[in-house]
């Protein structure tokens, strides 16, 4: 493993400082992998290695975030069994997919996806269900929901949760809260199925994914804790801020600087 035995100590400490600030903000709002992918891609590993070594970190990260979500009652596994399914599948074929497709056209439609979900966050209103609410969900859409955010997650991975967050919002009659508890559990699906993948193919660097994947499990935590004290009215301003600067990264990097 010559790439493992020359990373330096500095390295990893700035790329565990940076995975931190990833889980904080993907357990709230979702979209901490656009902050670790490019860590790992100027920090020097090869593209296909830095896609399953961000896999590794955000397993660690989404599993974290889901147990808090689950074990406040905030996430029933048995209300969205299809879903679960669902993303599963979608992850698996798409992270056999990521070495055989070309992504530019994924690449550039992304922000202007990112930017949608914006425009309804800043223009849309906040459901205001209560917390210990048991709305019904629909089953049937959660196959599409499920398969495509699945794919995605498996093919490239950054802003899943917040594409889950506003997809559910769109799609079911939950809170914010809620919202986001289904969006990093079921991130945690994709994000291990997609590990398998990549491990079986030998993409993933063991020594950084650790490393990284210790301190977005500290992120983690203190990010789910955060978002369900801090409610809906917490959320709502964070995960703004998080898509408008999906947004901009997106569109500058795939629209711009590639012209």
């Amino acid at each position: 493993m010559p790439f493992e035995l020359a990373v330096d100590p500095v390295t990893l400490a700035i790329l565990a400082a940076v995975a931190f600030l990833a889980g904080f903000i993907d357990a709230i709002a979702g979209g901490g992998g656009l902050l670790t992918i490019p860590a790992l891609l100027t920090a020097g590993v090869p593209p296909h290695l830095a896609l399953g070594t961000n896999k590794l970190s955000a397993t660690f990260g989404s599993a974290t975030a889901s147990f808090t979500f689950y074990r406040r009652k905030l996430f029933d596994p048995q209300k969205w069994r299809n879903a679960l399914v669902a993303t599963a599948i979608g992850a698996a074929v798409g992270a056999w997919s990521v070495h055989l497709m070309p992504a530019e056209w994924l690449n550039r439609m992304l922000p202007v996806v990112v930017f949608a979900c914006g425009v309804y966050l800043l223009l849309g209103k906040t459901p205001e269900a209560p917390l210990d609410a048991n709305p019904d969900v629909a089953q049937r859409r959660q196959w599409p929901q499920g398969l495509s955010l699945g794919f995605y997650d498996g093919v490239a991975g950054p802003g899943t949760g917040a594409f889950w967050t506003v997809s559910t919002l769109l799609m079911y009659p939950l809170d914010l809260v809620r919202a986001s508890g289904v969006a990093r559990s079921m991130n945690f699906v994709s994000n291990i199925v997609s590990l398998a993948v990549f491990i079986a193919s030998g993409k993933v660097i063991w020594l950084m994914g650790l490393c990284m994947g210790g301190s977005l499990m500290v992120g983690a935590y203190l990010g789910a804790r955060t978002a369900i004290g801090g409610g809906a009215k917490f959320i709502r301003p964070v995960f703004i801020l998080v898509v408008l600067a999906l947004t901009a990264r997106l569109a500058w990097q795939h629209w711009f600087s590639a012209a």
